[in-house]
């Protein structure tokens, strides 16, 4: 059926003008299936949004939506506030067997929170608070961790922070300090946080954790080096604080290996987990903490939905589908460098445009918002779904499903550069 008067009349009567993404891709999606998502009126989008990496693994995937309707034929238990379910027990022996154990991570417990990224984050700050007896959290420059209060807390865009209070005045417990080359490539932000930490006199009380996230998705696609998440690690441990690294938007596979810290060699001593962990767009986040933080009290951190059993049913296939071994991430490392070679191409047209982020989690900065902006508009047209981030939304994202076929990769890319060239001219044009 057509996007009907009457369908745009109720989404405008009655959803409240906090909408964000349905302003830019004004249609009535209907279906969706891979990498790809159908409007009302039969017209067929790539999807290099992916629900903003909740969908890494491509919308319904058959073998999920299989395990998942087998489950509910059988009145598998839909919800179970955090009592022992089947679905549960079995999720974490997948979890344990294919991701905790091969990289050496057995002495992680895993904690089931409130289905969302930010209560993740919410849990972990309280934990660190909780182990270490202080208040601060230390952050970082374009960092993005959330909507709720705590978690805002440690976010540094102004437009998301101006929501909680007159100059962010609901907002408190949190130092911001530089992230890797916020400076510039050639200053080293570690020797000025390492300063800020030791100056007595810096205003910045001792902390109970650093929380950073590898990859800058909101932020802007800054990506962090190894050598600079090493050294995160260090400070946090010489200072008695711990290390949280928020891996919700970067991690299951977005980097190229499950975890964006991989390559650091880091063992951080909480994780935050969410958006794809599902697998299939289920609301489900936990934190992984070292068994030596496990230090709550029974309910301390409670929620009427923590621990989603359908999506438990849905991220064991993930894990047994994807995660048995290392093929799928091979595969995800040569479909990153496709994706380079086809952003470069963008680079190039640009003037003063660059690369940024790394993986599957990549795009390009091409100067200011308004370009950005012009660039998904006219990509949408086309027939594309992408985004932007950064500061001042600069920064054209590409977030498109680990499974795409390469086909569909390179077709997306092609009709990115389209749009990229029509924008580009648009404002030679206008110049002239």
């Amino acid at each position: 059926m057509p996007f009907t008067d009457i369908q745009q009349d109720i989404f405008e009567r009655r959803e409240s003008k906090v909408r964000s993404y349905c302003r830019n891709f004004d249609t009535l999606f209907v279906k969706a299936q891979g990498s790809e998502m159908t409007d009302a009126d039969g017209k067929t989008y790539i999807d290099f949004l992916a629900g903003c990496s909740t969908l890494n693994y491509g919308h319904n995937d058959p073998d999920m939506k299989a395990a998942l309707i087998e489950h509910i034929q059988r009145d598998g238990v839909a919800h179970g506030l955090d009592m022992y379910t089947d679905a549960k027990a079995e999720w974490l022996k997948a979890f344990e067997d294919y991701i905790l154990e091969p990289r050496g991570m057995d002495d992680y417990k895993i904690m089931m929170t409130g289905p969302t990224g930010t209560n993740a984050v919410e849990a972990a700050v309280k934990l660190a608070r909780k182990v270490t007896g202080r208040t601060n959290v230390i952050s970082f420059t374009n960092g993005f961790h959330g909507m709720t209060l705590g978690a805002l807390a440690l976010t540094g865009n102004a437009g998301k922070r101006a929501a909680a209070g007159p100059g962010g005045s609901g907002l408190s417990g949190s130092t911001h300090l530089p992230y890797d080359k916020a400076f510039g490539a050639d200053v080293d932000t570690l020797e000025q946080i390492e300063m800020m930490i030791e100056n007595s006199s810096s205003g910045v009380d001792a902390p109970a954790a650093f929380i950073f996230e590898p990859i800058q998705g909101e932020g802007g696609l800054n990506a962090a080096s190894d050598e600079w998440m090493k050294g995160i690690a260090e400070l946090a441990k010489k200072h008695g604080a711990l290390l949280i690294v928020d891996d919700i938007q970067s991690g299951c596979g977005r980097s190229g290996t499950y975890f964006a810290f991989e390559g650091a060699g880091i063992k951080p001593d909480i994780v935050t987990q969410a958006k794809s962990l599902s697998g299939m767009g289920l609301p489900f986040a936990c934190v992984l903490l070292k068994k030596e933080h496990d230090i709550w009290k029974p309910a301390e951190h409670n929620g009427t939905f923590r621990g989603n059993n359908h999506a438990f049913v849905t991220g064991k296939v993930t894990l047994e589908k994807f995660w048995k071994d290392d093929t799928f991430q091979k595969e995800v490392q040569e479909k990153s460098r496709i994706l380079t070679e086809g952003l470069q191409k963008i680079v190039d047209l640009i003037p003063g445009a660059r690369l940024k982020g790394r993986g599957m989690m990549q795009g390009v900065d091409v100067g200011s918002g308004e370009m950005a902006s012009e660039i998904t508009s006219r990509a949408f047209d086309k027939g594309l779904i992408i985004e932007t981030s950064g500061a001042n939304d600069e920064v054209v994202k590409v977030l498109v499903a680990l499974t795409v076929p390469v086909e569909t990769l390179r077709k997306g890319l092609d009709i990115l550069l389209d749009a990229a060239r029509d924008a580009s001219d648009n404002v030679k044009a206008a110049a002239e």
